[in-house]
């Protein structure tokens, strides 16, 4: 079963990895940085078409943040 947590952690990493600091990543996406950091903590997740946006900046695949696939 796949929880909350796994899929916070999976965008830390993605957001990690990207080298791109949360306040630019809300500037691309539009959003505020302190609700990037509710995504991030887990507190909220952002809704469908935010997320598609959030993996087209990161250039991550969806399957991999949702835990779907491991690559």
């Amino acid at each position: 079963m796949i929880t909350l947590a796994q899929i916070r952690a999976r965008l830390q990493e993605t957001l990690r990895q990207s080298t791109m600091t949360q306040t630019e990543l809300a500037g691309k996406l539009g959003i505020s940085q302190s609700t990037v950091a509710h995504y991030l903590r887990g507190d909220v997740m952002p809704s469908l078409d935010t997320f598609a946006n959030l993996c087209s900046v990161l250039d991550a695949d969806p399957a991999y943040i949702l835990c779907l696939s491991d690559t």
